[in-house]
């Protein structure tokens, strides 16, 4: 089976484009002027002017600085992402400073560099951001000039509602920013999962063409060889026997027989259906199970004939895979016996893997199949480095689905003990060739 490891598809460090950045920043920029020009000539509101277009001039310089200087697609790493962020803070804090503190409604914008950082950047830096953003917000309760306002009616607030205000900024980037790293953490993990998914079913189908290849490199290869064979025989007969080429001649016959002879078997198991093309179920079984036996734990094998005919299906590589890898788990985590039970009838096809290992811990029972949730073994148990119900099982499943598949994860019932492996497809679905081929490109 195709082994792919988690870490190749799971990226520690993430980068963002400096092209992304720098449009939030020009959105900033012309949103922070949008809202000068509003409240100073529309509203005709007391604003510090001069203080607030510096501020917002000098970032929208640095922005034509960056831009300049360095190609927009750069990938950023991540601590230079971060700075540009918080750098935004603190712009903002600046324009909030001559604008009133929190009383300004835009107080709120404290939020979305957090945001932004928590669903691009590392853990680390979006809570560095957090706490810049928190820390401006604090000095603001404090220290900064009045709210613009009609001088002849003065908004005064009181101090219990600016901390309210203060208070709901900080439960805002604290849980809005967690909810937005869960969900695209969520979604980065499925991405990176299917990647894996498509990659080891594209191995599988690669290996299955293969088969096909050497089947029609036999085909091909029989004229010539036939041809040589024949040469070589009618050359022996017009040698006399103590010719000094006698010898060879034999062998070169002799070895082009062999040829003939080995490509004679390959044809004939393409024809027959075994290994290249379609096996029945038993046969199926029996070619998952194989590389298994030898790691000193007994695997068990019953098939129950029943009064149907045997189902046949296609030498699927996700069914291939996809059972093998179950039936990998339950021998990494088996005591002693692995338990591989077949049955069908004329609308089911069912394969049952059973160990007489710990079974499946209540607490990820319901999540099996998620990509990246690993259970982890003793330490005694650790020596052989097993992580079981991670990536591979979420592998396995999706496979098999793909093929019809209904699978379903369970306990044995108490007082036995081991994790229980239920596939199931309807008989036809199993049974079909071609488009169970393409379910699984």
């Amino acid at each position: 089976m195709t082994d792919v490891a988690a870490s190749d598809f799971r990226h520690p460090r993430r980068h963002v484009r400096l092209d992304t950045i720098l449009r939030l920043r020009w959105l900033a920029v012309l949103g922070q002027l949008a809202a000068i020009f509003v409240v100073a000539q529309g509203l005709e509101f007391d604003v510090e002017v001069i203080p607030c277009l510096t501020i917002v001039c000098l970032s929208a310089l640095l922005n034509l600085g960056v831009q300049v200087a360095y190609d927009p697609m750069l990938r950023l790493e991540p601590v230079y992402a971060a700075a540009l962020l918080g750098l935004n803070i603190v712009e903002l804090a600046g324009l909030l400073f001559f604008t009133g503190g929190l009383q300004n409604p835009f107080s709120f914008l404290f939020l979305v560099p957090v945001l932004i950082s928590a669903t691009a950047l590392p853990v680390r830096l979006t809570m560095a951001l957090g706490g810049l953003a928190v820390a401006c917000a604090s000095v603001l309760v404090f220290f900064h000039l009045p709210l613009p306002w009609d001088s002849e009616d003065p908004l005064v607030l009181p101090p219990i509602y600016l901390f309210g205000v203060w208070l709901s900024i900080v439960l805002a980037i604290g849980v809005t920013s967690l909810y937005a790293f869960q969900v695209t953490e969520q979604a980065r993990k499925l991405s990176d999962a299917l990647a894996a998914t498509e990659l080891v079913l594209a191995r599988e189908q690669h290996l299955t063409q293969l088969d096909g290849l050497a089947a029609a490199a036999a085909h091909e290869l029989g004229t010539p060889l036939s041809t040589i064979f024949l040469v070589a025989r009618e050359l022996e007969q017009t040698l006399q026997d103590n010719s000094q080429l006698a010898g060879d001649i034999k062998t070169l016959r002799e070895q082009a027989q062999r040829c003939r002879d080995i490509l004679a078997k390959i044809t004939q198991l393409s024809s027959t259906g075994a290994p290249f093309d379609r096996m029945p179920l038993s046969t199926l079984i029996e070619e998952i199970v194989a590389p298994h036996r030898d790691f000193g734990v007994a695997i068990k094998v019953r098939i129950a004939v029943a009064g149907a005919r045997e189902p046949v299906g296609t030498r699927n590589p996700a069914i291939l895979y996809g059972v093998g890898n179950i039936v990998e788990n339950a021998v990494d985590f088996a005591r002693t016996t692995v338990e591989v039970n077949a049955w069908w009838n004329n609308d089911t096809v069912e394969i049952v893997i059973s160990d007489d290992g710990p079974g499946f811990a209540p607490d990820i029972i319901k999540r099996i199949g998620e990509p990246y949730l690993s259970r982890r073994r003793s330490a005694e148990e650790s020596e052989n480095d097993h992580h079981g119900l991670g990536l591979g099982v979420f592998i396995a499943r999706t496979l098999l689905e793909r093929t019809g598949a209904k699978v379903s994860f369970t306990n044995r019932v108490f007082p036995d003990h081991g994790a229980v492996v239920q596939i199931a497809w309807p008989r036809q679905r199993f049974e079909m060739s071609e488009m169970s081929a393409e379910s699984a490109s």
